[in-house]
């Protein structure tokens, strides 16, 4: 879902150029969703392979990164571990919304109402563990670093960047932020465009970059209000935030209040949720990370690609094998020419 609070911050635009020869770390989950969700038949329905293995989410992957590549972009990918307490009741959420927009989505297919089903298709997405294992296993063979976050991904990928291991954290959620991300890019996509919401239509879009100084700046407020302003309007962790407070009436009351005792209690966090706003912000203040990670980037293996994706899931030998030979081309120096073609 990630925290509703883009509209106030001040974004930079971007080309995908500008990322070249730097390392981006990737939300993993928030990318494999945005693959699930926008990659379906004209039904809505996920592609597949023979055996019916849903194949939406590594059609998306290989294709966006091996672009990205040819640009010289450096795509970490980091995943979720176990999430917290209080991301659980969200998920437990989600999955029942997900199971009521399934049934919706079966009745609109029984009528033949093909923009229900192209409705319900997304709301009903669901990342499954074989899907993630599916993935690993794309990115291990193209060559790429993958970190085990041992909670939450973003998190993880937040710490990353903080560290300067990684110039940027590539996500469409501002949570990001509220762990300390110093650089975020929206829309890091070769399409240049993004998912409706609610349905599987396009809108066109260019990536923005996201400075946590400049935000910081801008807001005229610390980090710790900043997480005080999104948890008023709601986060994965307090679903909904206080009834009534938006965006804009969350940060008057950030600015006017300034601590977080004061803020809490002049919002009445207690009438809205039975656990304290503290058990909240310690979750974005001191998340569960790790320093145990490698970001090496080693030479594709075009071979094993092969393997995964043709032999394993029936993509097009062809279209798999002129990709790869294009990335090849890219690797080397001063063949950067032609590649706008793949953009189109």
């Amino acid at each position: 879902m990630g925290v509703q609070i883009t509209e106030l911050l001040p974004k930079k635009e971007a080309k995908l150029e500008d990322f070249s020869n730097k390392v981006v770390a990737v939300d993993a989950a928030n990318h494999l969703y945005q693959f699930l969700t926008t990659i379906r038949s004209p039904g809505g329905s996920f592609f597949t392979d023979s055996h019916g293995n849903v194949t939406s989410h590594l059609i998306g992957l290989f294709t966006r990164t091996t672009h990205l590549m040819k640009l010289g972009i450096k795509p970490a990918y980091v995943f979720d571990g176990e999430a917290p307490k209080l991301k659980k009741l969200e998920i437990k959420r989600r999955a029942e919304a997900k199971e009521a927009a399934a049934e919706k989505y079966t009745a609109a297919e029984k009528e033949g109402n093909i923009e229900e089903m192209k409705k319900y298709a997304a709301r009903s997405t669901r990342l499954t563990r074989e899907m993630i294992a599916d993935a690993k296993e794309v990115i291990e063979a193209l060559g790429l670093p993958i970190v085990q976050g041992p909670s939450e991904g973003e998190a993880q990928a937040a710490h990353i960047v903080a560290k300067k291991d990684a110039y940027a954290i590539a996500s469409q959620d501002a949570d990001s932020l509220l762990f300390g991300a110093t650089r975020v890019v929206r829309n890091l996509s070769i399409e240049g465009r993004r998912k409706q919401a609610g349905t599987l239509g396009y809108s066109k879009v260019e990536p923005e970059l996201i400075l946590l100084e400049e935000v910081l700046t801008s807001m005229g407020i610390t980090q710790q209000q900043l997480i005080c302003l999104a948890m008023l309007v709601g986060t994965d962790y307090n679903t909904g935030g206080i009834k009534g407070i938006g965006p804009k009436t969350a940060l008057k009351m950030v600015k006017e209040q300034k601590t977080p005792e004061k803020i809490f209690a002049a919002a009445e966090w207690g009438k809205h949720f039975d656990y304290s706003w503290q058990e909240v912000m310690e979750l974005f203040e001191s998340p569960k990370l790790t320093d145990d990670y490698e970001l090496k980037f080693r030479p594709t293996n075009t071979d094993k690609l092969v393997k995964i994706l043709c032999g394993k899931h029936d993509f097009s030998r062809q279209r798999v094998e002129k990709q790869l030979e294009e990335l090849g081309k890219t690797a080397a120096p001063k063949k950067q020419k032609g590649l706008g073609e793949f953009f189109g």
